[in-house]
């Protein structure tokens, strides 16, 4: 089992707070049918390591916490961030940032569409289809250039990654 040093507990403490910060910056545009989070960029973390997944999970749990739809919206909310930052360690080595990309666009869409339809009746694939617009200008357009950006910075990418991290 691999030991949770005090560098990746700190790494995964602050992502989840950029996260968390970055949402509640964000206002009303971060919760309901018509979402731009721009902490959602940050689930592309999970492309490079998989101590993202808890970060992202976290950072949406507790983001969630501040949503005017209540407990429904951290149920709903956090399971597409966990099942989308999953699926995107798990296939990062058979897709590309990219394709990995459209995963939040895919749950977020899927879950929080249902959501909205249970709390308030409107039609699913108007919510659906919101979230995954909000979802994808967020995630697939400005998150894939900024990582993509990013890559190009060796010293970034040992911050963001644990596999360089020395047991203390």
């Amino acid at each position: 089992m691999e030991m949770f040093n005090s560098r990746r507990l700190t790494r995964i403490g602050m992502i989840t707070a950029v996260y968390v910060v970055t949402t509640l910056m964000c206002g009303s545009l971060a919760y309901e049918a018509v979402q731009f989070r721009v902490s959602e960029m940050l689930m592309l973390l999970c492309y490079y390591d998989k101590d993202h997944i808890i970060s992202m999970t976290l950072g949406c749990f507790i983001a969630n916490l501040f949503s005017s739809l209540g407990m429904i919206d951290i149920l709903f909310g956090t399971s597409a961030t966990l099942i989308a930052a999953a699926l995107i360690w798990l296939t990062r080595k058979n897709l590309s940032l990219p394709a990995v990309s459209l995963f939040p666009v895919i749950f977020n869409a899927l879950l929080i569409g249902l959501e909205i339809k249970l709390v308030s009746g409107d039609p699913f694939w108007i919510n659906a289809g919101f979230v995954a617009l909000g979802e994808f200008v967020c995630v697939s357009i400005g998150g894939v250039i900024v990582f993509k950006l990013l890559e190009r910075n060796k010293h970034f990418m040992r911050l963001i990654s644990s596999k360089h991290d020395k047991q203390q």
